[in-house]
């Protein structure tokens, strides 16, 4: 009965919460209508129905972590470099049609949220016909050196995880 009225409870109790923050007052109206609009996020995303992922290798979600967040603090340094030399640098930002053997819907989805969370990279478009993803990179030099540093780091490890 509970989890027909209330199917995920904890997005539920997170979206009130974030409402009620992000409000300028926080009264009774505009706790009642944060509850409204999780309520109808919550039914909505029972309706979707996600499928559960199926994690295989833990150990290698650590590791992947942990590749993550050193790539992050690296491109944080990289990008900021690039802004600091400003016009004495030579342009090399482009567009990258990065190959991939990965089919998992959380694979790929991980994979869109590593790439879009490390500075000079953005996630454009992923090309279901022939698995392939367009990446925007600020420091494009060489095509083929980052589609096998995607491939060598992150898709490897993501196929361990998911398939």
């Amino acid at each position: 009965m509970i989890k027909r009225l209330l199917p995920y409870p904890l997005l539920f109790v997170g979206l009130v919460l974030m409402w009620v923050l992000l409000q300028q007052s926080a009264g009774i109206g505009q706790l009642l209508l944060g509850a409204a609009v999780a309520f109808g996020a919550t039914h909505a995303m029972a309706a979707l129905v996600p499928e559960q992922p199926k994690v295989r290798r833990l150990d290698k979600v650590l590791l992947l972590m942990w590749l993550v967040l050193v790539d992050v603090v690296r491109s944080n340094i990289a990008v900021t470099a690039i802004i600091i030399l400003g016009h004495r640098r030579p342009e090399q930002s482009g567009f990258l049609r990065l190959p991939l053997d990965l089919r998992d819907k959380t694979g790929l989805a991980v994979l869109a949220c590593i790439v879009t969370a490390t500075p000079g990279s953005a996630w454009l478009e992923h090309r279901a016909a022939d698995n392939s993803v367009l990446i925007h990179l600020l420091d494009l030099k060489s095509d083929q050196e980052w589609i096998t540093t995607f491939k060598d780091r992150y898709e490897t490890l993501l196929l361990e995880i998911f398939q």
